[in-house]
């Protein structure tokens, strides 16, 4: 066997979890796929004679490829003069399986999916490869150029940008998720009664892609009848530190939901898709 054949099988035994790392730094399965291929090309033409730890040194190299690829979308998002949300949040057409992306967005989560994409790139790449792959501030430090105490800072910013402070007692929140999280269930299932049975009789909805007196629906029913079979692709999230709601079809923001709760009910929805009021939200996930 050829040396070159032993090193494509070794990389192919830790391409899984290389593609894993990447997607979760750039949110895009093609473009992901793109910094594994690179990774490739870069062990391929190394002498790894002294390596000792292959799946750490290839670690090292697909999340250098993958800050440069998130500092090129930043610099690159900086000079258009476009009025867009983050690449992760954009919807736009890639080369990827639709379906592998909807069930990779799904197994990272949707929500985390976009609340990363509003982290600068330095604190992603550290976000990711601390708190979801544990890897050790002393390894992350040389990828992101950073001190191991400067590391340790944009890993603990990342942190609260995540998973946010939230407004609200712990308590309520609880409360405010359970029922956002009822009225999510049963809009997925099409279950006409148990929305209504979230929805104070006289809520309002309103929706910022209709134009004029359309954009606004009353009442329980209507909002029940309106929404029933959708939610698909929405999960629970803090929004502005209270329980709302982020819709993302294969982590692409599509809209936020903002909710108003009295007494035990949703009484009031806003329903933003607008880039410009979306970048003005502040969105977490829970820390579970």
């Amino acid at each position: 066997m050829s040396e070159q054949v032993k090193l494509a099988e070794q990389f192919e035994s830790h391409r899984n979890h290389l593609q894993a790392v990447a997607y979760r730094m750039l949110g895009s399965l093609s473009e992901a796929e793109d910094a594994v291929q690179e990774c490739w090309l870069r062990l391929s033409r190394s002498d790894t004679s002294g390596v000792e730890n292959l799946g750490g040194w290839l670690n090292t190299v697909v999340s250098r490829v993958c800050l440069d690829m998130l500092r090129s979308r930043k610099s690159r998002r900086e000079e258009s003069m476009e009025d867009h949300l983050p690449e992760t949040l954009a919807s736009h057409e890639d080369r990827s399986d639709p379906e592998q992306e909807a069930l990779m967005a799904e197994s990272v989560g949707l929500a985390l999916l976009v609340v990363l994409g509003n982290l600068n790139p330095a604190e992603r790449v550290t976000f990711v490869l601390h708190d979801i792959f544990a890897m050790p501030f002393a390894v992350i430090a040389p990828i992101v150029e950073k001190s191991e105490s400067a590391a340790r800072q944009l890993a603990s910013r990342a942190r609260r940008r995540v998973h946010g402070t939230g407004s609200a007692p712990e308590a309520d929140r609880g409360r405010q998720r359970e029922l956002v999280d009822a009225f999510l269930a049963a809009a997925y299932a099409g279950d006409f009664n148990e929305l209504v049975a979230a929805l104070d009789p006289d809520v309002v909805l309103r929706d910022d892609r209709q134009p004029g007196a359309s954009s606004v629906t009353r009442g329980a029913r209507a909002i029940a009848k309106q929404v029933s079979g959708r939610a698909k692709a929405a999960q629970s999230a803090l929004v502005n530190g209270t329980v709302g709601v982020i819709a993302a079809p294969r982590g692409r923001l599509l809209y936020v939901l903002l909710f108003t709760i009295k007494h035990g009910k949703i009484a009031e929805i806003d329903l933003i898709s607008d880039p410009a009021r979306i970048r003005r939200l502040d969105l977490a996930v829970f820390d579970d």
